[in-house]
């Protein structure tokens, strides 16, 4: 049996094209210049010192603030929450530095045990004694502590 010269050639190059070969990759792409200039200037810039891990007490109240404060009040106790804008009126700011200076833990403990009505506030916040137990409202009071300015 012999073989034509183009048959020949051909299984050359088909058994070559059936090889396993790695592919290069890609180029990785080249940053802008304006990208590369402000790379260095970021690296030398003095990052914030990380906050410290929250005491257990006040990751308690983390968790109850949260679930349910935090809609109205905000992440950040800033009176922006979710539903705030549904609110006339608007929710306190809990992180003001006057209302942390002006309420005592008591006056605070008082407000989320009695709701707004039972503090001369307003009547849509409501009462949370019957929903969180005592430890819990002093836990929430603690950590809206933590949202002075």
């Amino acid at each position: 049996m012999s073989l034509k010269p183009a048959v020949i050639l051909l299984l050359l190059l088909t058994g070559g094209a059936c090889a396993r070969r790695k592919a290069a990759a890609p180029p990785a792409p080249q940053p802008a210049a304006a990208e590369t200039a402000a790379q260095p200037a970021a690296a030398e810039a003095p990052s914030a010192p990380p906050e410290p891990p929250l005491p257990y007490e006040l990751r308690l109240g983390r968790a109850v603030y949260r679930h349910y404060c935090a809609t109205c009040h905000g992440e950040t106790g800033a009176g922006d929450g979710f539903n705030a804008f549904n609110l006339d009126p608007r929710p306190k700011d809990l992180s003001d530095p006057a209302l942390q200076k002006a309420k005592s833990d008591a006056d605070l403990i008082d407000a989320v045990r009695r709701g707004g009505a039972g503090v001369g506030l307003s009547p849509l916040m409501p009462p949370w004694a019957r929903t969180l137990t005592a430890v819990q409202i002093e836990q929430v009071v603690g950590y809206i502590r933590t949202f002075r300015k």
